[in-house]
């Protein structure tokens, strides 16, 4: 899902650009607010999981390529802000050491997987917490649903930038970057689900994202 350098026009670069660059400078005044001095290494951990996890790659059209987010993880484990930071710190790295994903659509890039991946993937998580029960079931079930449609959201914010940039031809490009990804999707939502299923049972009070007030000390299995 990354985009190389010269596949997005200049003007959908500069105004993506300038999204993610205000809402990462948002993001770094409200965890540094909020963030607790224990949360730092975990915040770490979830930047190397997310890193060695997207390193997998898929190739699908237009010049990019598809793989697992993990932007839903960490909004989960840290909240959406820090989850910002962490995808912006990880696609930084990778297109600087790996160059994966160009500079010049590293904006784009950042915007896609950590503003709308993370950002966007955790207010539709909060949506159905409100929506399906507080149980278990429930949790997982809206937790499974958030991972695999943060990585559609991303895949078809991805898509549409090629096409109005005049890159790819929307009925080649949105159909193939969507179907691919659907399946990832499944991957992400299995894998983010069963690491939310383990701590819900052992430490819950580091799902800061689905508890941001006081995590319960037991979840009901129904």
């Amino acid at each position: 899902m990354h985009i190389p350098d010269g596949f997005v026009s200049n003007g959908i670069n500069v105004a993506v650009s300038a999204l993610s660059l205000g809402s990462c400078w948002i993001a770094a005044r409200l965890t540094q607010q909020r963030m607790e001095e224990r949360e730092i290494p975990l915040m770490g951990m979830t930047a190397a999981f997310i890193f060695a996890s997207q390193m997998v790659n898929f190739p699908v059209t237009g010049g990019t390529s598809g793989h697992m987010v993990g932007a839903v993880l960490a909004a989960i484990l840290l909240g959406p802000w820090a989850c910002c930071l962490i995808m912006a710190l990880v696609l930084t790295a990778q297109c600087l050491l790996f160059a994966d994903g160009g500079l010049t659509a590293l904006g784009i890039n950042i915007f896609n997987l950590g503003v709308l991946g993370g950002l966007g993937g955790y207010g539709i998580l909060r949506i159905l917490q409100g929506i399906l029960p507080q149980s278990r079931g429930g949790i997982l079930a809206a937790t499974s649903l958030t991972a695999w449609l943060s990585v559609i959201l991303a895949a078809a914010a991805c898509s549409l930038e090629l096409v109005f940039s005049g890159t790819a031809p929307l009925k080649a490009t949105l159909p193939l970057m969507l179907g691919v990804h659907s399946i990832i999707g499944v991957g992400e939502a299995v894998i983010t689900a069963s690491i939310v299923s383990f701590l819900l049972t052992v430490r819950p009070d580091l799902l800061k994202g689905l508890f941001p007030e006081q995590p319960p000390l037991l979840i009901r299995r129904a």
